[in-house]
């Protein structure tokens, strides 16, 4: 993605090099433009139309693409040879306590697909709507992963990112 930005050297530091561009003292996101001036993080594609819950962007330490190992999760699960075993391997708790301090244990993963196959866009003033089918390509797919835990009073659904900060009894 490009962002309109002044190119030029305001006498900021900024260095010229061969290619035309120069450093200044704000991130650039062009591809390969800081080429070999650090680590970059690794591109990620989203999926239109997902919703993304608050406690998405509450990513434990070190997890930045939860989402994407939440994708694999749920392509790789329903077809495990031994799904406890599975769980086990991802590092999901089946007796845990929460940061509140309540004791919960794992009694289902529930795996859901959604599809999404029209649009609405509100006619202005909120009081109608536009109803639009979406073509073929157009159409999105998700999967959406819970975890329902037993708090001993009820059922309590989970997100990855939510059994990640659970704590192991």
């Amino acid at each position: 993605m490009h962002r309109d930005h002044d190119h030029h050297d305001h006498g900021s530091g900024g260095h010229s090099h061969a290619h035309g561009h120069h450093h200044h003292d704000h991130a650039h996101d062009h591809p390969g433009h800081n080429h070999g001036h650090g680590p970059r993080k690794s591109a990620q594609w989203q999926t239109p139309h997902r919703p993304e819950p608050a406690e998405a962007h509450e990513h434990p330490v070190g997890e930045p693409d939860l989402d994407l190992v939440e994708a694999a999760f749920v392509e790789s699960f329903h077809t495990a040879s031994d799904p406890t075993s599975f769980l086990r391997l991802a590092r999901v708790p089946f007796d845990a306590v929460t940061t509140e301090g309540v004791r919960v244990s794992l009694l289902r993963v529930e795996t859901s697909e959604a599809t999404d196959v029209g649009s609405v866009m509100p006619h202005l003033g909120g009081g109608s709507f536009r109803y639009d089918p979406l073509p073929g390509a157009m159409a999105s797919r998700r999967r959406q992963l819970r975890f329902v835990y037993f708090d001993g009073r009820a059922a309590v659904l989970m997100t990855l990112a939510q059994v990640r900060a659970l704590a192991e009894t």
